[in-house]
């Protein structure tokens, strides 16, 4: 079939035949094909790289939000981290704080225990010896804690002075001894001793003398006040005797660290170890008759019950009742 067509540059009509047109036809349908696959290959490069975009996109979304949450983490654990630390150093001033407390408590129920043996040794001292001075010393006040002014008990003339230290502590110090004879030379008294629980491992009985002073436990005060105030007494009678006044303090001070008065503080510690000894053992010996003559009642006992069974036995209703013997 032919067909006609207009001819663009002169514009005359030209006829053309059924197999140019079809030519024609499968020409520009084949151009047409070619357009539409590179339509659709475009659409396809397009959409890939739309997809693509797309991945892309999310990838950076999903990078920059774990950046977020990152960021957002770490600022979370640097604001717990800043509380933390704010809460151990609140825990750390409150442990610090606590312990200050209990130190200043500690010290203070040291203190108290101190004062109170202290205030013990003064009513010991005053209800013993009542014709003495009995002077505590003040707080803050740089000497010993009581100082003991010994009188005559006849003409209340003053023959010496003790000064006395308590000390309530966990252990012993020599500094005691140093800090006592400082205070002793200042004060210008005669003797001085210190009251401890804890005493120099030399001091076994619980009293005796180191270094010049003299050292007791508590329930040796009342012995040791005794034996300082009849020294103090003996030295000023003899010295009104002899009328020899010059070096008062040495003659005292040689008096209290010579080994007569030792030796005499130390036979009564010993008697009255002695005498502790000989009661215990007469309480024990008592204890070992008693229990002696227990056992030997417990003998007889049986045997009377094993003969008054057997003549039962024997003589039957003929034996006479023993109500003692007999079941209630």
């Amino acid at each position: 079939m032919a067909a006609n067509i207009i001819c663009k540059s002169c514009g005359n009509v030209i006829e053309i035949s059924e197999a140019l047109t079809e030519s024609i036809v499968a020409t520009e349908r084949l151009k047409y094909q070619k357009t539409e696959l590179e339509l659709r290959r475009r659409a396809n490069e397009l959409e890939e790289k739309n997809r693509n975009f797309e991945l892309t996109l999310q990838r950076q979304l999903d990078e920059e939000r774990n950046k977020i949450r990152l960021k957002a983490a770490e600022e979370i654990a640097e604001t717990q981290r800043l509380k933390d630390l704010e809460k151990d150093k609140m825990i750390n001033d409150l442990k610090k704080s606590l312990e200050d407390a209990q130190r200043k408590a500690t010290q203070g129920s040291q203190q108290l225990q101190g004062e109170i043996q202290e205030l013990d040794l003064e009513e010991s001292l005053k209800i013993n010896f009542p014709g003495d001075e009995i002077i505590p010393i003040a707080k803050g006040v740089n000497g010993a804690d009581i100082k003991q002014i010994v009188k005559s008990p006849n003409t209340g003339v003053v023959c010496g002075s003790i000064l006395w230290e308590s000390k309530r502590t966990k252990a012993w110090s020599d500094g005691w001894i140093i800090k006592l004879k400082e205070d002793l030379r200042a004060d210008k008294s005669n003797v001085a001793a210190i009251v401890s629980e804890i005493v120099p491992a030399e001091i076994k009985p619980g009293i005796g003398s180191k270094d010049g002073v003299w050292i007791c436990t508590p329930k040796f005060i009342v012995p040791l006040g005794m034996l300082l105030a009849k020294g103090l007494r003996d030295a000023a009678y003899q010295r009104l005797v002899s009328q020899n006044q010059s070096d008062k303090a040495q003659a005292v001070y040689a008096y209290f660290t010579s080994h007569e008065f030792t030796s005499q503080v130390e036979s009564m510690v010993e008697s009255i170890n002695l005498m502790r000894e000989q009661i215990a053992k007469e309480k024990m010996a008592l204890e070992k008759i008693w229990s002696a003559r227990e056992a030997q009642i417990g003998k007889l006992s049986s045997g009377i019950s094993g003969v008054y069974g057997s003549l039962s036995g024997i003589a039957g209703n003929a034996l006479p009742e023993v109500k003692l013997l007999e079941l209630e």
